[in-house]
């Protein structure tokens, strides 16, 4: 789970400070103010673990990949190829992270949080080059191994540590070649050592981070009459929710069961997608079922009440086909995971974006098998009511604080900024941002006076 992570110099972003990631992380803001910049940086880190081109320290995308930002030029703030582009993310490890010295066997260090410094910039071509990238790993929020590799002036790498002593190898002290993609030390470079092979493990765990990640986008498919399904098992819903039924069967082929928090009863995954339907007041039953036995072809059929006909998805209202993807992909995503999803509260009405935080909160809560889930969720929204629900779960003690993160994303001038809204245990907002969500008064005040006037003109004809 990602616990924090800052930029510089990423498109209107000049800085957005150190972000604190909470379980539930919401960002609110203007359209365009830069929020959904956040989640494409981590996307593009993500596709360039991926990739098969270890050369390449960042990649940015094509028509094929997760994201595309176009050039470096494109990315950087004031797209001043002069900029270096600067990102740092800490994240708690699954299980603890042992490094043993090869050369010392006493010396053990040891840790459950990974922090990740990266700097690139421009090089002689455009394309972004590795200036320095550093890894620090944590135990109790102290750093007990740390590792710099910063190109020099001379252009040549050095690989330092101020708690661990990287012992040369014997004969020639040849140069250390390039990194690898943006965070992982050559097997080349790494060679030139004797006791750098923990490097590798770094590395590994940054590419199990990054590849947690999910992605949900704001824009999502049509709902169909039949779906295809031949027995694969998806990584996701998909950016824009059109493998959610291939998710839904395929968490139902392998028998995952899932229940909603501590003490609280375990459902099959399809009955658990469905009662969250039943209880968001969308429809009043959801099923899955194979057009004729043998066939690899799904249709979705729900009622809308109790007494309704059912129906497929595609001749109920559009928000069902909507909401799923959001609701199928905060539980379907393995255990650990870190979700980033884009205004799922779209074409829900009020009420329903309101229960929509209640279907989050019980994600960042819910135990499978038995364990803990660990999911971690962040979210980009425009929705008052999603908030206020939230405020209300916070007073109620079903959440606290330190589980919940929001920030108000606004433009000042040409640079964005971020700032972190203070959320109290009696669920309110300290430093409630001025037009959050428009100025209400001003619209009250206007409409009265309007009412006014004409109630005058009225007198007066």
């Amino acid at each position: 789970m990602l616990t924090s992570m800052q930029i510089k110099n990423f498109k209107a972003w000049l800085d957005t400070g150190k972000i604190r990631l909470a379980p539930l992380t919401v960002i609110f803001g203007a359209n365009s103010a830069g929020k959904s910049s956040l989640g494409h940086l981590l996307l593009a880190l993500k596709q360039t673990a991926m990739s098969t081109d270890r050369k390449r320290a960042l990649h940015l995308g094509d028509t094929s990949t997760l994201i595309d930002l176009g050039t470096f030029s494109d990315c950087l703030h004031g797209h001043d190829l002069n900029k270096s582009l600067e990102f740092e993310m800490t994240w708690t490890l699954p299980k603890t992270l042992e490094v043993l010295d090869p050369l010392k066997p006493n010396q053990r260090y040891a840790g459950d949080r990974l922090n990740l410094a990266v700097t690139l910039a421009a090089g002689k071509s455009g394309q972004p080059e590795v200036s320095s990238l550093r890894y620090d790993l944590s135990s109790s929020n102290e750093v007990v191994l740390d590792v710099d590799l910063t190109r020099r002036d001379n252009q040549k790498f050095s690989l330092e540590s101020q708690k661990y002593h990287f012992k040369m190898a014997d004969g020639r002290k040849w140069p250390l070649e390039e990194p690898e993609k943006f965070y992982r030390v050559s097997d080349v470079s790494m060679a030139r050592f004797k006791n750098a092979g923990f490097l590798t493990d770094f590395a590994l765990a940054t590419e199990s981070m990054l590849g947690s990640i999910g992605y949900l986008g704001p824009l999502r498919n049509h709902p169909q009459r039949t779906y295809q399904w031949s027995g694969d098992t998806p990584e996701g819903v998909g950016q824009m929710g059109e493998y959610t039924i291939a998710a839904i069967l395929a968490a139902q082929n392998e028998g995952r069961r899932l229940n909603r928090g501590p003490r609280r009863p375990t459902q099959a995954f399809t009955e658990f997608v469905a009662s969250w339907l039943k209880d968001l007041g969308v429809i009043h039953s959801f099923t899955v079922r194979p057009v004729a036995e043998g066939r690899k072809e799904y249709e979705v059929l729900v009622k809308t009440h109790a007494k309704a006909p059912e129906v497929k998805i595609t001749d109920v209202g559009f928000g069902v086909s909507q909401v799923l993807p959001a609701l199928v992909q905060a539980f379907y995503c393995p255990p650990n995971s870190t979700v980033w999803m884009e205004q799922p509260e779209i074409h829900l009405h009020p009420q329903v974006q309101a229960e929509l935080a209640d279907v989050f909160i019980s994600a960042i809560r819910a135990r499978e098998n038995g364990k803990e889930r660990n999911i971690q969720l962040i979210v980009e929204s425009h929705s008052e009511h999603f908030l206020n629900r939230l405020q209300r779960r916070v007073a109620e003690g079903e959440v606290t604080p330190n589980d919940v993160a929001i920030y108000f994303c606004r433009r000042a001038g040409s640079v964005t900024e971020l700032e972190p809204l203070r959320l109290n245990l009696y669920g309110d907002i300290e430093n409630w941002p001025e037009n959050f969500f428009g100025d209400e008064m001003a619209d009250l005040t206007a409409r009265t006076v309007a009412a006014m006037n004409r109630q005058q003109q009225g007198r007066t004809t």
